[in-house]
């Protein structure tokens, strides 16, 4: 499956992001150490997303894609380091047998300051996801990217988020849609009551927060008070990089960890009964 990777903090070169560390995202492109159920590289293409700040000081999502190997494209040692910014979400994509590989298919997703990335498999994608969006009142899956699970995911977590009411059948106060750790889990939770099987490592930012979730496949944060990293492998050998358990949606900032569950109810922000801390130095 793909491997990802989400920044914040100084401005930092774009490119640099890509192939920062002994075992940087690029590295992990052709020699993953932790590929969870098949695949042993990630060839299908990659991208990143970055934040710049518009008139009236509102953060929106670039990106840059390319459907060929990471290893292969001279734009992220030579013009992607000339982009600087304090948020990055980047992935390498190892695409699943029967989808395509296309640019259009490769992560990051963005829309206005939303970007989003998703490592793993929903089998059967386009009846499971078209429940799944009929559940949660989003209108179309029509409007993915790509014919892939993850484009379709995207469509999804657009929809909870975007949308100032509620899921179908739910009172307008009852659900807290623009809580992004909130959506991850009631997506994941969906997802799972119909495949139990599927893959949902999700990883999302608005260029201030990283939200990220764990099912089956690894993911590690490193978290310090200027600088906050959610990687599905650790690039480096910082002692200071902690592995997330299973079943988590993990909310991010610099100096910030909250690690939840991804069971429970749809009471709001709080019904994961997270554990916060305070980063560690």
């Amino acid at each position: 499956m793909c491997r990802h990777l989400g920044y914040l903090g100084p401005a930092a070169p774009v490119g640099e992001l890509l192939t920062r560390g002994t075992h940087s995202l690029r590295e992990q492109g052709w020699a993953p150490r932790d590929m969870r159920g098949g695949g042993t590289i990630n060839a299908d293409g990659f991208g990143v997303a970055w934040w710049v700040r518009e008139p009236g000081d509102t953060l929106r999502a670039s990106r840059y894609r390319n459907p060929a190997p990471i290893w292969t494209d001279p734009a992220v040692d030579e013009v992607l380091p000339q982009l600087w910014s304090t948020a990055v979400v980047a992935a390498v994509r190892s695409a699943t047998v029967g989808m395509p590989v296309e640019r259009s298919a490769c992560a990051p997703f963005t829309h206005g300051r939303w970007a989003f990335s998703h490592n793993g498999v929903v089998r059967d994608w386009q009846r499971v996801l078209t429940e799944v969006a009929a559940e949660f009142g989003v209108p179309s899956l029509l409007d993915a990217e790509s014919r892939t699970d993850s484009a379709a995911l995207w469509v999804i977590v657009r929809g909870l988020l975007e949308t100032p009411g509620t899921a179908v059948g739910q009172a307008a106060d009852s659900f807290r849609a623009h809580d992004p750790s909130v959506a991850l889990a009631r997506l994941a939770r969906a997802v799972l009551a119909r495949v139990p099987e599927a893959r949902l490592n999700l990883l999302l930012s608005d260029g201030e927060t990283l939200w990220a979730t764990t099912v089956y496949h690894s993911l590690a944060v490193l978290v310090g008070e200027e600088a906050a990293v959610v990687a599905s492998e650790p690039y480096d050998d910082d002692p200071r990089w902690r592995a997330v358990p299973e079943g988590r949606v993990v909310t991010v900032r610099p100096g910030s960890l909250v690690i939840a569950s991804l069971a429970g109810d749809d009471r709001g922000g709080d019904y994961l009964e997270a554990e916060s801390e305070r980063a560690r130095s």
